[in-house]
């Protein structure tokens, strides 16, 4: 995502971004929560967690170079769902502003995230669906 970035802007986002490591079944944030921060994967996998009948369900995990957390950030919403670290997890943490501005400044990374939200939205959309037949079930 970052990889045609200018030099400079790049420097400006390591120094606005946050690197964090997260241990198993450590939680990023929880469904309800502000929507404060983007997470690039670095190393490791992130599990996405929605509630079927008041359960809590594993719909997808994502892994290295993958972002999470931006669909809340891009809505101004709070969080559509949980994250929890799938062993340990190595993440860049960027703060909402920061991202905003990146990716209306440069329409390379802009088409980056707009690519991986279509990618998400098809595993959404096929994990709601596997979710729906296993509770027909």
């Amino acid at each position: 995502m970052f990889n045609k970035l200018d030099p400079a802007k790049l420097k400006l986002l390591a120094f606005t971004s946050e690197a964090a490591s997260w241990q198993d079944g450590d939680l990023l944030c929880r469904i309800g929560d502000p929507s404060d921060t983007v997470f690039v994967i670095l190393e490791g996998e992130v599990e996405i967690l929605g509630t079927v009948n008041e359960e809590e369900v594993v719909l997808f995990t994502k892994g290295k170079d993958e972002l999470v957390g931006e669909m809340a950030v891009l809505s101004n919403a709070p969080r559509s769902a949980t994250l929890r670290a799938k062993g340990n997890l190595e993440t860049l943490n960027i703060s909402n502003d920061a991202f905003l501005r990146l990716i209306t400044e440069n329409s390379t990374v802009a088409l980056s995230v707009m690519k991986q939200l279509s990618e998400k939205l098809a595993l959404s959309t096929r994990a709601l669906e596997r979710v729906k037949s296993e509770v027909a079930a």
